[in-house]
């Protein structure tokens, strides 16, 4: 300032390159310079998984069992059942499904004809079903005898997944099977317009987020994991696909049960589960739970990992006294848009004493820039917003290409091409090279781990 009196205080550099070199050591700046390497698509990673242990169990439902070998084959005849409609690579299917073991067989067999599965939740109202619908324009819907009635009058090809027609179909994979670049789904989140917006993701994205995650997690065959979360949040593709494509054995826990902690808490005791995710909210309440069970209901725990909502470690205070060792408590903060995790932090009982909602660094594929409102990087303890950049962004929204070039924008950090994904979400970078979650840049909310834009309510209230 002293050599130019006029200049103006934003265009100055708070950092010095020491400084910009460590901010690009922890956000893991150089995972924008590795070479991308070839990933496989989810039906052939499960393939390989269901040809290793045939005969183990892949998914458990309320007392039912199937193998991965089975599953496989239901899968199968289903992707053939979808062929002869119609479906093929780069399409899309509308999955209406509670939680249940044939909207697991549905997931499979979508995935494997190349096309993408577009999942809705039933309990939404029937706008949103058409909302869905319409904007993702599907060639073929797949649900229940129940719920078939709230697809009729549509222009798609309508299948209840017992259709009696699939036992004479063949148990061998289709011709056609995706690559690792292809769409593997479509998940909405909520729009600050009133307009849900649909983010698409590629197969590549989830197999290499699982690639990333093993090199921090112990994800091997024999562990019992929960499916807690519906398809339509993002959530139930980690715990579907961690357990399915590690040789896990997959719970799927009822809506009901996953509203009552106490339920939970037993089932987790019967079944015996080893890793389970949960919305911190939803975890607080187990937690209780756990205070109150009698010494015979011991937990088989050995990895919890929170994510769709802030954690608050103090919290966990009475949670890490009584099981000191395991399981290991990680949080790990993600977008939809990244392809549900993004970072990594274990919880530990040094945080319980501390403010604010760790969440650690990033994943092994992916680069975190906090940056200021001029796309500066932000000092240390200085709150920015968080861009992501790396393998793990999904291709924008279906349909919005206005909308995805505001919050997809080009990385001027590497590559020349290069995208970063601007989350809205406020960080800052702690002395010890770990994010700290803040809020967020906008009105958005959540609930339960649902992005809730209010802007969406206002729209649905002024209808």
């Amino acid at each position: 300032m002293s050599a130019d009196a006029n200049r103006r205080l934003l265009s100055m550099d708070l950092d010095d390159d020491e400084e910009l070199d460590e901010l690009d050591e922890w956000g893991n700046r150089a995972a924008l310079d590795k070479p991308l390497t070839a990933s496989l698509s989810i039906p052939a990673m499960f393939a390989e998984q269901a040809a290793r242990d045939p005969g183990a169990i892949a998914v458990s439902f309320r007392g039912s069992n199937i193998t991965y070998g089975e599953l496989d084959q239901s899968a199968n005849r289903l992707a053939h059942l979808l062929v002869e409609r119609g479906v093929g690579p780069g399409q899309r299917v509308a999955l209406l499904f509670p939680r249940s073991v044939e909207a697991v067989v549905a997931i499979l067999g979508v995935l494997k004809t190349g096309a993408a599965y577009v999942p809705i939740d039933p309990s939404v109202p029937d706008a949103r079903i058409e909302f869905v619908l319409s904007d993702s324009a599907p060639v073929a819907a797949i649900s229940i005898a129940d719920q078939m009635h709230r697809l009729s009058g549509r222009a798609v090809a309508m299948i209840d997944i017992n259709d009696p027609t699939m036992t004479s179909q063949p148990v061998t994979p289709p011709q056609d099977e995706p690559d690792a670049d292809d769409i593997a789904y479509l998940i909405y989140t909520s729009g600050t317009t009133g307009v849900p917006k649909g983010v698409a993701v590629p197969h590549g994205n989830v197999t290499g987020l699982l690639s990333a995650i093993d090199g921090v997690v112990d994800l091997s065959p024999g562990q019992v994991w929960t499916q807690c979360h519906s398809l339509a949040f993002d959530f139930s593709v980690w715990e579907i696909f961690g357990a399915l494509l590690h040789g896990g054995r997959l719970v799927v826990v009822g809506e009901s049960v996953t509203r009552s902690a106490e339920e939970l808490h037993a089932l987790l005791v019967d079944e015996r589960v080893s890793v389970l995710s949960q919305t911190p909210s939803a975890f607080y309440a187990l937690q209780a739970a756990d205070e109150l069970a009698d010494s015979a209901s011991e937990l088989e725990l050995e990895l919890v990992v929170f994510g769709g909502e802030a954690l608050e470690p103090a919290r966990l205070k009475s949670w890490l006294t009584e099981h000191p060792v395991l399981p290991r408590l990680i949080n790990m903060y993600g977008i939809t848009e990244t392809t549900v995790h993004a970072s990594f932090r274990e919880i530990t009982a040094g945080d319980v004493g501390g403010v604010g909602s760790p969440i650690g660094v990033p994943l092994d594929h992916l680069a975190f820039f906090v940056l200021d409102g001029w796309l500066r990087p932000a000092p240390v303890g200085v709150v920015g917003e968080l861009y992501v950049a790396g393998a793990g962004l999904g291709y924008g929204y279906v349909g919005r290409t206005g909308l995805s070039s505001t919050r997809f924008v080009a990385c001027p950090f590497g590559l020349a091409g290069g995208r970063m994904y601007r989350t809205g979400d406020l960080v800052c970078w702690g002395a010890d090279g770990q994010l700290q979650y803040v809020g967020r840049a906008d009105e958005q909310v959540k609930i339960r781990g649902y992005r809730i834009e209010l802007g969406e309510i206002q729209s649905a209230l002024m209808a």
